[in-house]
């Protein structure tokens, strides 16, 4: 039996961090353990910071300006706020995806890769991707900044937390981290390069370039 399309969901309001990480934990046992349908979950989160696993004290630049939470996922210092989308992906990794094979973390890491590239082509923006630096990048006049990050976890092949696309949050946010770990580089937005999409727009190309790439 072909296993139904993962479900698609848009929070209206702003996502409590801790409430996603207990949603997307207990979303991941329910595929693992019940079968429940796959889910791409997309939100915003108010102004705070995050640490993934290999987060470095030092890289948190300006602690008391938001809140900061442990993720969990992979990487380091992130940024979340109003006016980025983040996209929660949860999926049973044991089986294929479109273009991306069974039990792959790397291609799989690399089809969240493709799916935020192919959504900004849409916008005439070129993303590409950097070797030994995670994230989506685009060449500005001033050298390289960084629209979309990607942070994974993977628990027995389920996979749980994505990426975040910057479509117009106040990028002075970032100064009080360092992005994850990279100094020589700034971040943008679609807004900053002169795209003012709405948030709904940028949903509906992402949905669109899903099934692109995962089918």
């Amino acid at each position: 039996m072909i296993p139904a399309p993962a479900t698609w969901e848009v929070s209206e309001d702003f996502t409590d961090y801790n409430a996603a990480l207990e949603r997307m934990r207990q979303r991941v046992d329910d595929i693992r353990e019940r079968g429940a349908p796959e889910l791409v979950w997309l939100v915003e989160h108010p102004p705070l910071y995050t640490a993934g696993t290999s987060a470095k004290p030092e890289d948190l630049q300006d602690a008391a300006r938001f809140p900061t939470y442990s993720a969990g996922r992979g990487g380091q210092w992130t940024y979340h706020g109003p006016g980025q989308r983040v996209a929660y992906v949860m999926l049973d990794l044991t089986r294929p995806h479109g273009t991306v094979p069974a039990r792959d973390v790397r291609c799989y890491v690399a089809g969240l890769e493709r799916w935020v590239i192919e959504t900004l082509k849409e916008f005439g923006i070129k993303g590409e991707i950097r070797e030994g630096r995670v994230g989506i990048w685009v060449v500005t006049p001033h050298g390289e900044d960084k629209i979309g990050a990607i942070g994974v976890r993977v628990s027995r092949w389920v996979s749980w937390h994505g990426l975040a696309l910057n479509v117009n949050p106040d990028l002075g946010h970032f100064t009080g981290i360092i992005p994850c770990g990279i100094r020589e580089h700034g971040v943008t937005s679609l807004h900053a390069l002169g795209v003012k999409a709405s948030m709904a727009e940028v949903d509906a190309a992402l949905k669109r370039n899903w099934r692109k790439i995962f089918g």
